[in-house]
């Protein structure tokens, strides 16, 4: 990686802006070397088979390059990032056992009472490792397996575990999958028997509190056969004037006739670099909805993508971004078609201001064998003001005359019009453009249960402040 200083412009406050002094942690060096990863795997009692993963995946990372296509990440040194941060706390299964530094962060951010009113089980993570895990009885005697990742490579599910890690995202695939390959830590393993459908969502919510850190936890969902399951996912951290790094890696399994909704609030503080990897696996029948609010970081590279492999499988995909000052957030799908009769919709929803840049990215691909699919792509980007830049690049790759792909993009600006429509009718010019920016966003909003849409808006509500 490049050798630049990671220091990141200040930035405004918020609400989700708080930390805690790092007490009695351990963290690693700072860096990526053979002895690094080594001692990572040492401290988390990996079995044979992780340990030889991760340093394969590291010889990985160090064989490629850095992607040119996207953003400038080349103000991200890893030199400078800690890989590992460990809490001075083991899990924990009962809130109040949690230490209060770290229990007053996520009751803060409302965790304890979104758990009560409205999860059925919730993985909290701090940094590098669950803090806090626990799944209602009633889904426990459906036989739902909700974990932490690290349980998982030890437990009664350890094979299913090992047969299905990073094989859908492979270190290969990329140079940030393969550093997440080398050092990931924390995470969730979720397992949904047979027939079962889960009637109240599952939820893992990561913070990450440590300055000049990275967080790595992995995401492995299996939903069997005829099952259903709504998974949602939290993201947040303070503010710092280094570089913080995350590059996290989900990876879903949607079997014959099941239903995944996978959805993710991200708020991370903008001296965050989001390089992300999500992938799922959809078989014949089967289903899966994204549902995703992306605020915050420096820069971001994510596209959650969908690999339909079985007849008559299906994927949606609608997501909302947020870029202003300073930020540059490059977001979109992949849709691959590779089925008979499959078929997929995008739909995207892009603002930005004060500067900031929107960048849409999507890639469908449907093959030969795909006959009968269908895909819709729509793109829509808003521009708050002149400085603020929004761009959609779509691909498309197509290789059967049987099958029927639309594309729909718009870009524009706030109508005039209809600020002062707001404004004569008694208000604010702030408050106006707020409103038509929450309109705007809806789609993603109306998909999201009821307290995470109200935090959406609220998001959407802390950037539009004083925007003018």
């Amino acid at each position: 990686m490049a050798e630049k200083n990671n220091e990141i412009p200040e930035i405004s406050e918020s609400p989700y802006d708080f930390r805690y002094e790092e007490k009695g942690f351990y963290r690693n060096k700072q860096g990526l070397t053979k002895e690094i990863v080594e001692k990572l795997s040492e401290d988390k009692h990996d079995p044979e088979w992780m340990r030889e993963f991760r340093l394969k995946a590291l010889e990985t990372y160090n064989e490629l390059k850095v992607p040119e296509w996207g953003p400038d990440i080349s103000g991200l040194n890893m030199e400078e990032i800690v890989t590992y941060v460990r809490p001075n706390t083991q899990m924990q299964t009962k809130w109040e056992d949690v230490p209060d530094d770290i229990k007053q962060t996520f009751e803060k951010l409302g965790i304890p009472e979104a758990e009560r009113t409205s999860l059925a089980g919730v993985g909290a993570q701090y940094d590098s490792e669950l803090v806090y895990h626990n799944l209602q009885d009633e889904v426990a005697k459906q036989g739902v397996i909700y974990t932490d990742f690290e349980s998982s490579l030890s437990g009664p599910y350890a094979n299913m575990v090992k047969e299905h890690f990073m094989q859908l995202v492979k270190p290969s695939d990329h140079k940030f999958a393969a550093l997440h390959g080398a050092v990931w830590s924390g995470g969730s393993f979720v397992y949904v028997p047979k027939g079962v459908k889960v009637e109240i969502p599952l939820q893992s919510y990561f913070r990450l509190n440590a300055k000049g850190a990275g967080q790595f936890e992995h995401t492995l969902i299996i939903v069997d056969e005829g099952a259903d399951v709504h998974f949602i996912e939290g993201c947040s951290a303070p503010k710092y004037n280094v570089a913080n790094l995350h590059a996290g890696c989900v990876e879903l399994y949607v079997k014959k006739n099941a239903h995944l909704r996978y959805s993710t609030v991200e708020n991370w503080s903008k001296n965050m670099y989001n390089l992300n990897t999500k992938r799922a696996r959809v078989e014949e029948g089967g289903s899966i909805d994204w549902v995703s609010g992306s605020f915050g970081s420096h820069i971001s590279y994510l596209y959650p993508e969908s690999d339909l492999v079985g007849r008559g499988s299906h994927a949606e995909f609608t997501g909302v971004t947020f870029a202003g000052e300073g930020q540059e957030l490059d977001t979109g799908a992949k849709m691959v078609h590779l089925a008979p009769d499959t078929t997929s919709l995008i739909t995207s929803k892009s603002l930005s201001k004060a500067g900031g840049s929107s960048i849409y990215r999507s890639a469908i691909y449907i093959g030969p064998e795909a006959k009968g699919s269908k895909a819709s792509v729509s793109c829509d980007g808003l521009m708050l003001d002149n400085k603020s830049r929004s761009d959609t690049i779509p691909a498309m790759e197509i290789h059967t005359d049987d099958c029927a792909v639309g594309h729909e993009a718009k870009i524009g600006r706030i109508s005039g019009d209809a600020i002062f429509y707001l404004m004569s009718r008694g208000i604010s010019e702030e408050e106006a453009r707020t409103m038509i920016v929450s309109g705007f966003a809806n789609p993603v909003s109306k998909e999201l249960p009821l307290e995470y849409a109200v935090e959406m808006n609220n998001l959407i509500r802390l950037e539009m402040k004083g925007n003018m």
